[in-house]
């Protein structure tokens, strides 16, 4: 990508500049599919704009993307063209090349304003979910108030990341098992995919659990810090009263996570105990311990979920070798399970 992306992104794009695009297998069908000429890809911005739109796409749907100027795009494709031409081969003439790049500028504008509008209503339905979960959470709050809190916060966070799901990955284009199994790596890879499951799971649940808010609160926490910080920065409304918290939560993401972490990893032992009550779903309980499963091994949250499983195993197995020797076969039939 080189210095096309340096002098255009700041520090945060570090990330998206060091991903091994040659390596991901989306990224060469992501490139055949573009509307990007093959005489184009060669100029280094548009390579970088690209894997920048690739990158928001397949990693992290919250990096944005900056449209690209008209002048940019062509001025080196111009320059190629000439040279070709000197050269004696047969090339396309430069002002079509023009052309093509400043209405890819401009689909790239749209596209951008687009995603912009996407990204405020997402940032508005997390904002709204935040306040909800709060509620549903204060102890001090009405009993109705805080059961109303407590599925609507859900539902959001279910409607927010089964949209994202289906706005990045729509539905395999091909019928056949094997497109369908590609289609379900990708979406169960993805980011979004836990935190859908996981409101999915309690929404639809009758058990009402104010830990399971937690987390809940934890994600649209993170999504409205980091939109507020990227795009109200200049607002004197945001500078007097948000500034500080925003940046409490991006410097504190790591105890944030393991808070959201500590709070997954507790409800999976409370669906155990519940199954000892009038409450109890086996199925649920079940399925969420799959979902433990998943966050263990998905690299977006396994080295917060494995630091606690750790911690967790070294403080119990010595109490298990000492008084609970009969328990030493369920747990290691359980911990094949777990790492198959």
């Amino acid at each position: 990508m080189g210095e096309a992306s340096s002098s255009s992104w700041p520090s945060w794009g570090a990330a998206a500049a060091a991903y091994d695009y040659e390596r991901d297998p989306r990224w060469a069908e992501y490139r055949a599919s573009s509307a990007v000429p093959p005489h184009l890809f060669t100029d280094p911005y548009v390579r970088a704009h690209l894997q920048h739109k690739f990158y928001r796409r397949f990693v992290d749907p919250d990096f944005p993307v900056e449209g690209m100027s008209s002048t940019a795009s062509t001025q080196p494709s111009a320059s190629s063209g000439g040279a070709s031409t000197s050269a004696g081969e047969n090339a396309r003439p430069p002002d079509p090349v023009g052309f093509v790049g400043t209405n890819s500028a401009g689909l790239a504008r749209s596209r951008l304003s687009l995603q912009l509008d996407q990204r405020s209503l997402h940032f508005s339905v997390n904002a709204w979910v935040l306040i909800v979960a709060l509620i549903g959470i204060f102890p001090l709050a009405p009993r109705s108030l805080q059961y109303k809190g407590y599925r609507l916060s859900l539902l959001g966070t279910t409607c927010t990341t089964g949209y994202a799901l289906f706005a990045f990955y729509r539905i395999p284009r091909a019928g056949n098992l094997q497109a369908v199994r590609a289609w379900c790596h990708l979406v169960t890879s993805s980011k979004d995919f836990i935190p859908f499951m996981y409101c999915l799971m309690f929404v639809t649940s009758k058990l009402h659990l104010k830990l399971a808010l937690v987390p809940v609160i934890c994600w649209a926490l993170e999504h409205v810090a980091r939109f507020l910080r990227r795009h109200f920065t200049s607002s004197p409304l945001y500078r007097t009263y948000l500034e500080q918290p925003c940046t409490w939560v991006e410097v504190n993401m790591t105890a944030v996570h393991f808070l959201r972490s500590n709070a997954e990893i507790l409800l999976g032992f409370l669906l155990i105990l519940s199954l000892f009550s009038r409450q109890r779903n086996a199925m649920q309980t079940f399925m969420y311990w799959q979902l433990l499963k998943l966050m263990y091994h998905s690299p977006f949250t396994a080295g917060y979920h494995r630091a606690i499983w750790l911690k967790i195993g070294r403080t119990i197995n010595p109490y298990i070798h000492r008084y609970t020797p009969f328990l030493h076969d369920p747990i290691n039939a359980g911990m094949r399970w777990w790492f198959r």
